[in-house]
């Protein structure tokens, strides 16, 4: 029997799930599907929360981004860890246009950068991609990503009129131990699908980390749609 897996959905824990879902759609454009109470014993049992929790459903192009706001309010985001921590998790969202999705970006307020120097463009040896990274305003770590014109997955070549913010292709985890975190994505049914090593000036100013050396291993579900990137950082 053949099991497939995808990511279904992107989720933040939050402090105002309302106030929250304003940002996402200023900056990226994001519509709202749906709004409800989550409340059960299974559900607090599991997120060991009393109270249950609001949760509040963003579409990004084909992609959902879920808000969670419990009733019982959790530690808040830790404030400002490295690019090369291990709590540091982020989404990246694909732009057809780098410029466009940028200013759209630096109209909305309560976000900050983690990327010095604006967008950078990354060497051929790291995919020749356009990023920047940064902050939403509760500390969430995004990304901003846009592929070569030459080089762009046949998915974003197709979607590339649908708007500047088209969907996210990917979450990065920052790992230490490459081995133990492949075998158990593995074992959820995901494989390695590409490999870089990335370092230079502009890896340097998109982390804000000098003398960084980034080992980056992407792994796609059996499933089309977003897959999952390792982030493992080289001692500096």
């Amino acid at each position: 029997m053949r099991y497939s897996c995808r990511l279904s959905r992107f989720c933040l824990n939050t402090a105002n799930a309302n106030q929250l879902a304003r940002f996402y759609e200023d900056a990226f454009g994001c519509r709202r599907m749906a709004t409800e109470h989550v409340s059960s014993p299974d559900l607090e049992k599991a997120m060991d929360a009393q109270g249950g929790a609001e949760g509040c459903a963003l579409a990004l192009g084909q992609e959902t981004i879920e808000l969670t706001q419990f009733a019982k309010p959790g530690r808040p985001y830790p404030a400002n860890p490295s690019a090369s921590d291990l709590i540091f998790q982020h989404l990246a969202i694909v732009v057809s246009d780098m410029t466009k999705a940028f200013q759209r970006l630096r109209t909305v307020e309560g976000w900050s950068p983690i990327t010095q120097g604006g967008p950078q463009r990354l060497p051929e040896s790291s995919g020749g991609v356009t990023a920047f990274k940064f902050r939403d305003p509760e500390g969430h770590p995004l990304e901003l990503l846009a592929f070569p014109t030459d080089n762009m997955p046949p998915k974003w070549r197709v979607e590339r009129n649908c708007g500047t913010c088209l969907g996210i292709d990917h979450s990065a985890i920052v790992i230490a131990d490459g081995a133990a975190s492949r075998a158990f994505y593995e074992d959820l049914g995901f494989k390695v699908s590409g490999h870089s090593q990335n370092r230079g000036i502009e890896q340097e100013k998109l982390d804000d980390m000098p003398g960084v050396h980034v080992d980056v291993t992407a792994l796609s579900p059996t499933d089309d749609g977003p897959h999952v990137e390792f982030l493992c950082y080289q001692s500096l």
